[in-house]
């Protein structure tokens, strides 16, 4: 895999060359105090969490080792609190807003997951949350994010732009803008869920996460570094949407079109500027997965481990199983970061094709 120059002001980093710059943060030489989030933001984020947010189960299978020949570690996120992992940094974020802000409320926008993070942190909060959802969002999202009392506001996700609505919103109403993924406090709150893992199954050869803004990559990103230094990390996303992989490669922020896959969760077009840094810089390799090897990953989830993940949930075990990451004889982690999908969708998704 060959990348370009990361296009930034001189500094340490290229003084030494990207390369050596990994060795010595490998090896504890080099302070990733450049970044937007260190490990410390991590911790301060957990203890925030603590009692808020669940401690999710980190599962095994048998099977899944079998197929992959490596020992698998899959942290289920699908049974955090709103059924994914967003709840963490939403929650992180809002808990740190000042008192003015509280008064105030929130407002972000999020195609369903965030929604309903920042709706729950909001009313655990006592703020209120204004939520800009795109019309075509799944409609078991846009009920559960009513459900935890936010207001909804609907935008076309192929003619709008979502980041300048939101700002809009945000200054007509005086509301605080946190978005889905470029955001410190967000980037912390997601990187508790790497920590967790660690602590639970041990240093790690490789870990694979789900990949659309960042926000999940790049904290996981932190914590693995500082709990399992040698731990190589992988970003995956849908086919139809690969800009970040384009930007990895590239050096540079790759914006594209709205794309079309199952996994909705991951329909972002761009990385953020507080993500890109980490994700170019300390994650070794982002890969791609269709919609078909998603749903043969919500199938293997259903029949195998019992549960239920939607296609976004699947990115980072679809890439496993799939062989898009070389995971042979290692110790694996695998985010499984959510479950919120409709029940007649998944019926649907899981019938296609043999069993």
């Amino acid at each position: 895999m060959n990348k370009q120059p990361f296009d930034v002001e001189i500094s340490t980093w290229f003084k030494i060359g990207i390369r050596g710059a990994k060795r010595l943060l490998m090896n504890g030489a080099l302070a990733m105090n450049e970044f937007a989030i260190s490990y410390d933001d991590i911790l301060r984020a957990a203890q925030r969490l603590k009692g808020q947010a669940h401690r999710t189960p980190v599962l095994t299978s048998a099977t899944a080792d079998r197929r992959c020949g490596a020992r698998l570690f899959f942290k289920c996120e699908n049974l955090q609190r709103m059924g994914a992992f967003k709840f963490r940094g939403a929650y992180n974020a809002i808990a740190q807003f000042t008192p003015e802000q509280l008064a105030g409320g929130v407002v972000s926008f999020s195609s369903g997951n965030h929604a309903q993070a920042i709706a729950l942190s909001a009313r655990e909060l006592k703020t209120k949350a204004v939520i800009l959802m795109p019309s075509d969002a799944p409609k078991i999202k846009i009920d559960a994010t009513r459900g935890y009392g936010a207001e909804v506001v609907f935008y076309d996700r192929y003619a709008g732009n979502r980041e300048e609505i939101g700002r809009r919103i945000s200054e007509e109403r005086n509301l605080t803008l946190i978005p889905p993924y470029d955001h410190p406090h967000v980037m912390a709150g997601q990187g508790t869920l790497a920590k967790e893992l660690i602590e639970e199954a041990g240093e790690l050869d490789v870990l694979v996460a789900p990949l659309g803004g960042g926000g999940l990559l790049s904290g996981c990103t932190i914590a693995a570094k500082a709990l399992s230094p040698n731990c190589r990390i992988v970003g995956v996303e849908p086919e139809a949407g690969d800009d970040g992989r384009q930007s990895f490669r590239s050096g540079r922020i790759v914006h594209i079109d709205p794309p079309k896959t199952i996994a909705d969760g991951a329909q972002t077009q761009n990385l953020g500027e507080y993500t890109f840094p980490i994700i170019y810089r300390l994650v070794e390799d982002i890969v791609t997965v269709g919609d078909d090897e998603l749903v043969d990953a919500m199938k293997f989830f259903a029949h195998a481990m019992k549960m239920i993940v939607e296609p976004t949930g699947c990115l980072a075990a679809a890439a496993v199983f799939g062989k898009k990451v070389d995971v042979s004889g290692k110790r694996v982690g695998i985010v499984v970061s959510g479950g919120n999908v409709d029940l007649l969708r998944f019926a649907t998704l899981i019938s296609r094709g043999p069993a």
